[in-house]
């Protein structure tokens, strides 16, 4: 990578993983602390929880199909000052009706698409898969932080320091992108990046895409879920919120190596029979969580075994996603996706504060499990298509037949699909990493390159 993309890349990684963080750090802190307000219940605490979920699902398609006719970095200055309004509102509502409209706003500032749209503008074609790796890490990486800091922050300042610190995140990244992301000289093709409304309808009519966006949803109502009610479970072990950030460091340590061991595994067997596995690994965890809540060491197993099947799914289905789309659709399938994972989110804080305010924790955990095993009927024969590498190639049309392009194309070894789009002047690719040769297909895209 050269300087401009390994300034942007780190630069739009550092403003999702400060985003990512404000979302998320409240989630292990609320359910103790929201006890403080005067209007609190159960029903409200998943709300305020879930709030956020449910405007990133509205904004999510939309927020990223604006960034292209408003520009990426007005749409992602715009989003950020959204979030850090809804921070300030949170951080001094004085009942839970606020604290979750503070919520909602912060789940307006729904940038994810534009911020991808512009990595890939200031990217070359050939260094666009490190950008987007780089801040995929940081996605990752923001959760299990936010489970750290969450709890210390709110030990020293309460709830409210909690999202005060987000909001500031919030406005320090808007001079950041102002000023430290580069600035796109051109647009990259949005196939593969961004959604296109009018691909929508045929995305959400694929059966395979509708198991994965289906299971998507089903997993972050879990793990909405588990931040409605573990805290609890700790607190009444005898855990003030202070120290809850050393059950969850050991927690999320052991929960990543149980992953990678699954993920060896899964190398020697279909995808789908791990993806089952995981499930019942979730199903065993919330049975678990509902047999032994009062027994510490029992608990912090199921925990982990909970983080175990919950880490693997959430690494392994974008993956499958992006490698189901059609070449030149991966942007739309993966909006359809985002959108169902926020509305999990905020259906989990919903379920569960309705469930634990009229019939109790223990059968909600008994609810889950059961929900779990339903699910991992959808991949009973699941078939997924050979893992494929993606590629967009810049075309040159000029004195050239579109028919005899097809033709070139088709006679390249390793090519799975295509899809040329004069429109962006791109051609998008799905190929077999060890049949094909991209030097050859960047020639034959554009004839005329160096």
């Amino acid at each position: 990578m050269n300087q401009t993309e390994i300034r942007g890349a780190l630069s739009l990684a550092f403003v999702y993983l400060m985003r990512m963080l404000g979302l998320f750090m409240v989630m292990p802190v609320l359910v103790v602390l929201a006890q403080d307000y005067p209007d609190y219940t159960p029903v409200w605490v998943g709300a305020a929880i879930g709030a956020y979920g449910l405007s990133q699902a509205i904004l999510q398609i939309p927020m990223g199909i604006l960034s292209d006719k408003l520009g990426r970095k007005p749409v992602i200055i715009g989003g950020l000052l959204f979030f850090a309004v809804g921070s300030l509102i949170a951080a001094y509502a004085d009942s839970m009706w606020l604290l979750t409209l503070g919520r909602f706003l912060q789940g307006t500032g729904a940038i994810a698409g534009a911020v991808m749209a512009l990595a890939a503008d200031i990217s070359r074609e050939n260094q666009r898969s490190k950008v987007m790796a780089i801040i995929g890490i940081a996605i990752g990486f923001s959760f299990y932080l936010s489970l750290i800091l969450g709890p210390l922050i709110a030990a020293s300042a309460g709830l409210q320091g909690v999202f005060m610190v987000t909001a500031v995140l919030a406005l320090v990244c808007i001079p950041l992108v102002k000023f430290a992301v580069p600035d796109a000289m051109a647009s990259a093709p949005g196939g593969d990046t961004l959604p296109d409304k009018t691909q929508l309808s045929g995305m959400l009519r694929s059966s395979q895409l509708w198991r994965l966006n289906l299971s998507v949803l089903l997993l972050h109502m879990m793990i909405t879920l588990v931040f409605v009610q573990l805290p609890v479970n700790f607190q009444s072990l005898g855990w003030e919120l202070s120290r809850h950030w050393i059950l969850y460091l050991p927690i999320l340590l052991l929960a990543i190596v149980g992953m990678a061991l699954m993920m060896g595994i899964g190398r020697r067997f279909k995808s789908n029979s791990m993806l089952i596995a995981a499930l019942f690994f979730m199903a065993a965890a919330f049975w678990g969580l509902a047999s032994f809540a009062h027994q510490f060491y029992l608990l912090m197993a199921f925990v982990v075994l909970f983080f175990t099947g919950f880490n693997y799914l959430e690494a392994n289905l974008p993956a499958m996603v992006a490698n189901i789309a059609p070449p030149g659709k991966k942007g739309s399938a993966m909006g359809i996706y985002a959108s169902f994972q926020f509305f999990g989110a905020f259906l989990g804080g919903i379920v569960s504060g309705l469930l634990i305010a009229h019939f109790g924790a223990q059968l909600l955990w008994y609810l889950a499990a059961g929900i779990c095993i339903l699910w991992s009927g959808l991949f009973f024969g699941f078939s997924q298509t050979e893992r494929l590498t993606r590629y967009t190639l810049s075309l040159n049309m000029a004195g050239r037949d579109l028919a005899t392009i097809k033709t070139q194309l088709n006679a390249l070894p390793g090519i799975s699909e295509f899809v040329i789009v004069p429109d962006e002047s791109a051609v998008y690719l799905k190929v077999q990493g060890k049949q094909f040769d991209i030097m050859k297909a960047r020639k034959l895209a554009d004839p005329g390159q160096n």
